[in-house]
């Protein structure tokens, strides 16, 4: 069987959502070939998973202001920044009666080996981790979601961070943080890295868009065939763009579910202890671990991975820490479990009770 390679640039957030639904659509029923789609968004644009609040998860008066387009995935999973530095991937397959989301985490994991080994063979040492992201030790380099057409097929999507401006990250994404300064931007590009950065060299990104679709081809067994859209495909996915992701009614829908934001310090004997927190209804949805105590940034980035869309049940939590804390523990160099956990729990506390930014101490109610 073939895979159909389709390569594009500087596409519109618009055309490209409702070309992965429509091909996606259409494999399932026979009426397109399977297809991998290699290609990059006009820069920049906003995106958000399938079951977000757009509200909740960018921030719109930014996004507005500075021309940066928004839009709603087909897939789930996180809000993500696309641009010319960001190599997207959809493929589309046909699935099987046994593809059911109970097991997403497995399918992300096979559908993911491509571009893993694609990364490998250039010398990045990408492993699949947690439950739908690409790591480089310890550090976020590639993100995955995953849909179900009605027709059976699945639509697997990614982002692999070729490059990235983690400053107008920040400000494109809505996230528990106070303010966005040079600290800080320095914190988070410690938490997530790129293809260039791994390499120490300027790769284009052409280089890493080859490598991805030559390791797809041998991955899964098919033969790698160049091609474009067929006239119905065309025709189909204009009219499910003008319908659907040119409406204001998907892109903005909302649910009843609000975000809250929470948060805690503490003084440790090895620095201040800071954390965020982002709230999905009774989900935990980020977290971010701050301060001025040194520690592995690899570390810490594991450890507010592990607790993205996470049960907020302080058990639960704590197990969490916990046990990557007993994997990575000389790596936090001396800041202790006892106080991440209970600064963390008080952060949600904070978030559940009030919804705000909050400063209070769950030990020391005087410290600042």
């Amino acid at each position: 069987m073939d895979l159909r390679l389709i390569i594009q640039d500087n596409v519109t957030a618009s055309f490209g959502l409702s070309a992965d639904e429509v091909i996606g659509e259409r494999v399932g029923t026979g009426e397109s070939v399977p297809t991998l789609r290699l290609y990059t968004y006009k820069s920049h644009c906003g995106l958000v998973g399938r079951f977000q609040n757009i509200q909740n998860e960018l921030r719109l008066d930014f996004c507005k202001e500075n021309n940066i387009t928004v839009n709603r995935r087909p897939t789930g999973g996180g809000a993500i920044i696309m641009g010319d530095g960001q190599l997207g991937l959809a493929l589309m397959l046909p699935g099987q009666a046994e593809d059911t989301y109970s097991r997403a985490r497995d399918l992300m994991s096979t559908l993911s080996e491509g571009i893993i080994k694609g990364l490998n063979e250039l010398g990045v040492n990408a492993q699949f981790h947690n439950k739908n992201d690409i790591m480089v030790n310890g550090r976020k380099i590639v993100g995955t979601g995953i849909h179900r057409a009605h027709s059976g097929s699945l639509l697997f999507h990614a982002s692999t961070l070729v490059d990235l401006d983690v400053k107008l990250m920040l400000q494109v994404l809505n996230t528990p943080l106070e303010k966005i300064s040079d600290k800080l931007v320095s914190a988070i590009t410690e938490r997530i890295t790129t293809v260039r950065r791994e390499l120490g060299r300027d790769i284009p990104l052409e280089d890493v868009r080859q490598a991805i679709a030559r390791n797809y081809a041998s991955t899964l067994n098919l033969e790698l065939v160049a091609g474009q859209y067929t006239a119905d495909e065309l025709q189909a996915i204009s009219k499910t763009e003008s319908e659907k992701y040119l409406s204001d009614e998907w892109i903005y829908q909302t649910s009843t579910v609000e975000d809250k934001f929470g948060g805690a310090k503490f003084k440790t004997p090895v620095g201040l202890l800071d954390i965020r927190v982002a709230m999905a209804g009774e989900t935990l949805k980020a977290v971010y671990i701050g301060g001025d105590f040194f520690a592995e940034e690899s570390a810490v980035a594991e450890m507010e991975g592990a607790l993205r869309w996470h049960a907020s049940q302080p058990e639960k939590v704590s197990a969490t820490l916990a046990k990557v804390y007993q994997r990575r523990e000389k790596d936090f160099n001396g800041l202790p479990l006892e106080a991440i956990q209970e600064t963390t729990l008080k952060a949600i506390a904070n978030a559940v009770l009030v919804g705000t930014l909050e400063n209070a101490n769950p030990y020391d109610p005087s410290a600042s």
